[in-house]
């Protein structure tokens, strides 16, 4: 299970991301802990309200737990993760709350605490989170029995087509993935051992190279998309500009913009909205099918709720009535028959609670198959799409390459060649004057 984790701030904005469905297909609030309000905005608004007594500006700690893509985990295995994160992060008791997301047939979560203590008005500390939270996942990887990612086993080896929240949102932009779109440049450089090398691959593939204000070497899509190099490659600056050498050498961003428009010619923007209509229709029976699914879902899940919280109230007017009245009820109290009914009932509530949660888990998991089949079909699409898309631009790539090969073959006018300085010196000895000084003495007699 990968965990990610931040200190942050801006209540009502990281509320609006956890509660947000047009992005997530499911959001179930598992649990709110610790706060006066029962729902997630009303919740993080008072962790900001009491951070207001502190100087903390960062008074959230967000964490996301991710598992294997392909592993069906238990509610039990959640809830043990976010219980170590507690512990060893010095936040036991703190307000927290915690929210499970669906998308695309898998499943995550985000638990979310408060930093500040309400007795001593104090933030907790959070040292090392970061490495505390490498060993967590370890943990959970060696005794669920998963396939540990080798990135986790050793840092060097880490995913480099692992993305930030802005890389995505730019991929997002473009209507791309962003892994995707890593492993294209990844691809490039490691095809590449040159500047020339490397900027051939891009351009094959319709990106530019260019040199950014701050960044250093950066990558421009067709898009008009601006990329670091080092960051999309997985190396460092000094790696990088020892391989593309200087690059004060390489046009500006507002420069290779420009000849990005200049390249985008109308045959090819016919040929993309082609492609794109093709998407379009390759995926709005599958989009359908997503809505129609997920909407299904939901009901479904609406439905076991509501007849679990009736059956809920079924069985506990029925354990109610185990209690006797009156003198006999009285007689059960002296006798202890009364705490041996508690204690029977308090069994078979808990077994109850059990028995729903096991119940709701196996709904889940059955849908997240059928989601996962569905998605297979939806990136079965995109990768069709994907692929033409790239032979629209190698195409386009190839034909930019012909044009400069018949323009290298027109004949341009040859410039007269400079005199050495040897030449020079003979035509002083030999009292010859250059066409510019005869041009300044002739225009010196007319006048």
């Amino acid at each position: 299970m990968i965990l990610k984790a931040s200190q942050r701030g801006g209540g009502k904005q990281l509320a609006l991301h956890l509660l947000n469905t047009r992005d997530n297909e499911h959001v179930e609030v598992h649990e709110i802990r610790g706060f006066a309000s029962n729902d997630v905005v009303g919740a993080l608004k008072e962790a900001h309200a009491t951070s207001r007594g502190t100087k903390c500006r960062q008074f959230l700690f967000s964490v996301s737990l991710s598992p294997p893509a392909n592993e069906r985990v238990a509610l039990e295995t959640f809830e043990d993760a976010i219980q170590r994160v507690e512990k060893r992060n010095n936040l036991t008791s703190q307000p927290r709350i915690v929210i499970f997301h669906e998308k695309e047939g898998r499943r995550h979560a985000h638990a979310v605490w408060s930093r500040i203590d309400a007795e001593t008005m104090t933030a907790r500390t959070l040292s090392h989170f970061k490495l505390k939270l490498r060993d967590i996942s370890r943990e959970l990887y060696l005794e669920n029995d998963w396939k540990m990612p080798r990135g986790l086993m050793n840092s060097r080896e880490a995913d480099p087509r692992n993305f930030s929240l802005a890389e995505w949102q730019q991929a997002k932009r473009m209507g791309r993935d962003a892994r995707d779109l890593k492993a294209m440049m990844q691809e490039c450089w490691a095809a590449s051992d040159s500047h020339a090398g490397f900027a051939q691959a891009l351009k094959a593939r319709g990106f530019t190279l260019a040199a950014g204000d701050r960044r250093g070497h950066v990558v421009l899509s067709p898009e008009g998309e601006v990329f670091s190099v080092a960051r999309m490659v997985g190396k460092k600056a000094k790696e990088v500009r020892a391989r593309l050498g200087d690059p004060e050498t390489l046009p500006d961003v507002n420069e290779a913009k420009a000849q990005i428009v200049k390249d985008l010619t109308a045959t090819f923007k016919r040929h993309m909205r082609e492609a794109d209509e093709r998407k379009r229709r390759d995926l709005t029976p599958l989009e359908s099918r997503r809505q129609a699914m997920v909407q299904a879902q939901q009901q479904e899940r609406a439905r076991l709720k509501a007849s679990q919280q009736d059956r809920w109230l079924v069985e506990t007017a029925e354990r109610q009535s185990h209690f006797r009245s009156g003198a006999r009820g009285i007689w059960d109290r002296l006798s202890g028959r009364h705490a041996e009914i508690r204690k029977e009932n308090e069994r078979n509530a808990y077994a109850a609670l059990a028995r729903d949660r096991e119940q709701r888990q196996r709904l889940i998991f059955a849908q997240m198959n059928d989601r996962q089949a569905l998605q297979a079909e939806i990136k079965a699409a995109r990768e069709r799409h994907a692929a033409l898309v790239k032979d629209l631009r190698t195409d386009r790539a190839a034909a930019r390459q012909l044009a400069k090969e018949a323009q290298a073959v027109t004949p341009t006018p040859s410039r007269p060649v400079p005199p050495t300085m040897e030449q020079r010196l003979e035509r002083l000895r030999n009292g010859e004057r250059s066409p510019k000084q005869g041009r300044s003495r002739d225009f010196g007699r007319e006048r």
